[in-house]
Parts: C-alpha cells; structure tokens; sequence
C-alpha cells in the first residue's frame, strides 16, 4: 500500500529530511584520511544525537551501526570497522534519521582527500542521473519514468546500474511502497501522485553491474572489483515540481 502523506505528515517529515541532509554534510566534511570508518561512524551518531535525532538504520533488521559506510567497491551497507580511510578512496556515505516519528533518508559518495577524474567522473555522472530521475517524480508520470531516465543517462556515459537494490516509498517506515529501480525492469508502471515521498537512490558501478553480500551479511561488493557510487535524495512528489526533502540548502528547520 502506498501512503500518502497529508500536510500534517509533511510538517513532522519535513524537520527529520533536512536532519538527515545536514548530518550527511558534516560526516562528509569531517572525514579525512587516516580515519577509521569505526570513527566516522561514531562521528555520525554524536551528530545524529547532538541534533535530537536517532539513526533509522542502528538495530534495523539488526543492522549494526550508525550509516552505511561504503567504501571503494562496496556498494551500499559497508560495515563500520577497523579499516583506515586513504587519500584517494571514494566512499558512499549513507545517513537515515528517525526524527519527529518520521524518517529522512540520504547518501553522497566523496572523495577521501581527493581522486583521480576516473573516480570523480563516476561520482559526478552517479549524482548527475540521480537528478535525472528526481525530474521524473511529477504528477501523471510512473515510477518506470524515474527508473528510464537514470538508467538512460548512466548507460549513455558508459557505466552500469546496479539491480539487485533498489529505491523506494519512505515516511513513518524505512522501506514503504512502491519500489524505485534504477533500471526500467518493465513492470514498475505505479502512477506517481502529490503526497508520495520516494527515496531516489542510483547505485552506479564503473564496471559490470553484478553484485554480490559479503560473508558479514550485509556488505554488498562489486563482483568485477570497480569502484561504485551511491547518491539519495528523499523526494517529495507535489502538485508541481518535486521537492527534494533531504537538500539543507534548499529548505530549512522551523
């Protein structure tokens, strides 16, 4: 069932969005090389809590950490541990915030004190389709149309959508209704209305598309070894243009 949320739900959802936007911006101007991503996690969570938040993704489904801290080849739902962070590691960043019994979600790859423009590339075209499919969540227009314009904009600069993780609804709970793909898998046609709130989420390989879970349960690699990227937006569909919730640029806290 898709939720459709009511200007009351909005007021409440809106806060935790850009709790979310603004602790992704301070975990990526804080990290450095050197750091371990135990550190960067626990970083996260002080900043999660200093701003009257919890972390959506600690204890869900028994996930063990603050964000997703993924790092390189790992795709999404990187663990946090003892490994050090170099010059040169790209790493997708992935912050969920539980906040006024509502949930923002959001995530950004960044470079690790700089990248070579092979890594910068993949990062800009990955962050580039995620834009491409937001201007797709509009009124009369359907989840496939979203899934289409990401999947034509990656293709055509030569890398490839992942397939096996998806976008999807998101509101009082994590994962709601309806499924995002980033790729057009033929029966994604739900048509797309004011009030739905959607988790956009390309995940892009520089290489093959296939993925496989590490033997910890939740780590999801590259099966070729190429580096991926990872960036979200939870985005509002209105009457008009969408609204992107989790952008601390674009809105700010009552």
């Amino acid at each position: 069932m898709i939720v459709l949320k009511t200007e009351r739900d909005l007021e409440a959802m809106r806060p935790a969005c850009v709790l979310a936007g603004t602790v992704l911006d301070e975990v990526a101007a804080w990290i450095k090389p050197g750091q371990t991503t135990r550190e960067v996690d626990e970083f996260a969570g002080s900043r999660i809590k200093a701003h009257g938040a919890k972390s959506a993704f600690l204890g869900y489904r028994q996930y063990p950490c603050q964000i997703c801290i993924s790092v390189n080849d790992q795709v999404v739902h990187g663990l946090a541990g003892p490994r050090r962070l170099e010059f040169g590691d790209i790493v997708s960043l992935d912050v969920g915030v539980v906040h006024n019994g509502f949930i923002g979600d959001t995530a950004r790859t960044v470079a690790v004190g700089g990248c070579d423009l092979a890594a910068q590339r993949l990062m800009d075209v990955t962050e580039k389709s995620l834009h491409e499919g937001i201007a797709q969540a509009v009124p009369g227009k359907r989840v496939v149309d979203i899934s289409r314009a990401i999947q034509k904009y990656v293709e055509a600069n030569g890398f490839s959508v992942v397939r096996e993780f998806v976008g999807h609804g998101v509101g009082r709970n994590m994962h709601e209704e309806p499924q995002i793909p980033n790729f057009d898998d033929g029966k994604s046609g739900t048509k797309l209305r004011p009030g739905m709130t959607l988790a956009i989420e390309p995940m892009v390989n520089a290489g093959r598309s296939a993925v496989k879970i590490l033997k910890d349960g939740w780590t999801v690699v590259t099966v070729d070894g190429s580096l991926s990227a990872h960036f979200e937006h939870t985005v509002l569909v209105t009457e008009g243009l969408p609204e992107i919730m989790t952008w601390p640029a674009r809105v700010s806290l009552k």
